[in-house]
Parts: structure tokens; sequence; C-alpha cells
């Protein structure tokens, strides 16, 4: 079963994405915040980061980096969730 690390501080969308992603056959794993993300991938080792790029305490960027720099967690593919989606963002 492919294991996906969620990063989203928002509970229904944490909620909703959960849902269908179990529904699916997924293991999902939950942070809420990029901190907790970014120990979360160390420790859980996930094949698949689905990471929130707007978030209180660490961003999604930010995070995105620490697990790029990071050896255990420098290949897993991180998708980034955000609802800026107009050019100017």
């Amino acid at each position: 079963m492919t294991k996906i690390l969620l990063v989203e501080d928002t509970e229904d969308i944490r909620d909703l994405l959960t849902s269908r992603l179990r529904r699916r056959g997924f293991e999902v794993e939950l942070a809420q915040d990029g901190e907790a993300g970014v120990k979360a991938a160390r420790s859980g080792r996930p094949e698949l980061v689905l990471l929130d790029m707007s978030m209180p305490m660490k961003d999604g960027w930010t995070a995105a980096r620490e697990m790029r720099a990071n050896p255990a967690t420098a290949s897993v593919p991180i998708i980034a969730l955000t609802a800026h989606a107009l050019a100017g963002d």
C-alpha cells in the first residue's frame, strides 16, 4: 500500500482528501502544519507528500526546501496544494 503524507492546515480539506485517498487504497498520514510535516516526512518515510503551500508556523515552500535538504527525504516526490491559482500568485 502506498503511503502518502498529507500536510494541510484546513480541516475540511484534510478530511476530504484523506477520505478520497483511503477509499482508493492509499495509507494516509496527516500533519497540520509545515513543521509537523517535515518531522512526519523524516520519521514516517512516505512515498509521496501532498503539501499545502500556505500554512501557519512553517509554510509549504520552507517545508519543501527542508525536505529536499535532508538525505532521508530528498527523493520523496512532493505535490504542491494551493488555492493560489492566478498568474500573479
